[in-house]
């Protein structure tokens, strides 16, 4: 074994660190025969970092800090780490775990109890709070699509009338063929919002009329929705709440981090407003032909609004065709508006059903996610060790450049 790591045991499970820690050394030949995940041990700011995530390389094993350095990959084909490790590595079996939180040791047994479900083949609970446009069409999408993943959805609204229509409504959605199974909707009583593995916030307050638009439209509904997204953060804090808390009412990014203040886990907490935003640029790259790279190697970065950063190609970066796709995305929603229309359709199905089954399946997605201190949208999956950012090798400056501007801008919003 490698003499500059250090090798512990606690409940079980394998833990390895390379600073000494006060547990009980495990011995050689239980790290050899050890099969199950590996918790790598990291101590860093539990205001700037994660409690846990899923070690990807050997740069993100033992970081001393963690920031948006994070979505590159280096080149380190050397290592004197032993073979055990590199390959827990390579399968996703080795686990981030920041000690300085002080119940960092729940990790152990339920690193994920969600995924954990999942891994065993059960369908997810969700529950839909808010039904008004953005979240009727959702859960039309959850119960035509989730099928696979999704064994029931839960859905509340302070009208109740909402709620009749709706059970009313999607649970009348069904197929010719009576074999085919979908996830029957249910009016959830308050109390019992969080019996769910995923928790999804569609209220919305302050939505602009048509015609009465500023600059940036989810900006204008930040201060309504922040004190609605705290009240539920809060009341899932006080129930133990274990599971997934999504946001998908504008602005996601920063309303998450509204919720975290509450106290939940960074890891808990993710924003669905970003999956759109890929689909509009992938929507105009269609229509380009100096942008018709995007469709096979575009990448989508930031938040569901201003600062968003679309890079027409991750391998062949043009600056040029980047901008004009960010700007064309950015301003797509106030084409919708200015034919009459609230533009909630593709956000509630890109941003909201698709990306969030393809969280439960563990898939390739876009959504907001904490990192260092920020709630940063990239394409992500979550896996039975955690998150897992997609990592890019070779980035380009100027592209990396502006999303530090990003993420600065989103780590200097304060609530």
């Amino acid at each position: 074994m490698n003499s500059d790591l250090f090798y512990y045991v606690l409940n079980d499970n394998l833990l390895i660190s390379n600073k000494p820690y006060d547990l009980n050394e495990a011995s050689e030949n239980y790290v050899l025969a050890y099969e199950g995940p590996i918790f790598a041990l990291n101590k860093i700011d539990s205001q700037e970092a994660r409690r846990s995530f899923c070690v990807t390389s050997l740069e993100n094993l033992f970081m001393k800090e963690e920031n948006l350095n994070i979505l590159k990959k280096f080149n380190s084909n050397k290592s004197n780490l032993p073979s055990f490790l590199l390959d827990a590595i390579k399968e996703r079996k080795v686990i981030s775990l920041n000690t300085a939180y002080d119940n960092w040791k729940e990790c152990l047994n339920e690193y994920f109890p969600v995924m954990k479900e999942n891994k065993h083949f059960k369908k997810w609970s969700v529950t839909v709070v808010g039904l008004g446009d953005v979240g009727g069409t959702l859960i039309t999408g959850l119960r035509l699509l989730g099928a696979d993943c999704i064994s029931q959805i839960n859905i509340y609204d302070k009208d109740i009338n909402k709620v009749k229509r709706w059970c009313f409504e999607c649970n009348q959605i069904l197929s010719p063929d009576p074999s085919i199974f979908y996830p029957t909707v249910i009016s959830a009583k308050e109390e019992d919002l969080f019996n769910c593995n995923m928790f999804i916030f569609c209220v919305s307050v302050g939505v602009p009329k048509v015609g009465n638009e500023s600059s940036d439209v989810r900006l204008a509904q930040f201060e309504g929705n922040s004190k609605i997204v705290s009240l539920y953060a809060k009341m899932a804090k006080e129930k133990n709440f274990k599971g997934i808390f999504s946001v998908v009412s504008d602005p996601v990014d920063l309303l998450c981090k509204v919720a975290l203040n509450e106290h939940l886990l960074p890891e808990q907490i993710r924003g669905y407003g970003l999956g759109v935003m890929n689909a509009r640029a992938s929507y105009y790259a269609s229509q380009n032909d100096n942008c018709i790279q995007y469709l096979k190697e575009g990448r989508a970065f930031g938040p569901h609004g201003e600062h968003l950063v679309i890079a027409d190609s991750i391998n062949n970066y043009n600056e040029e065709a980047s901008k004009y796709l960010t700007e064309k995305t950015i301003k797509s929603n106030l084409e919708v508006r200015s034919l009459g229309f609230k533009p909630y359709i593709a956000p509630a199905l890109s941003s909201g059903a698709l990306s969030i089954i393809a969280t439960i399946k563990s898939e390739w997605h876009y959504s907001a996610t904490f990192i260092g201190g920020a709630f940063m949208g990239c394409r992500n999956r979550l896996l039975t060790s955690g998150i897992e950012l997609e990592g890019y090798k070779n980035m380009p400056s100027k592209l990396f450049d502006r999303l530090e501007k990003t993420y600065n801008e989103l780590l200097s919003f304060k609530y």
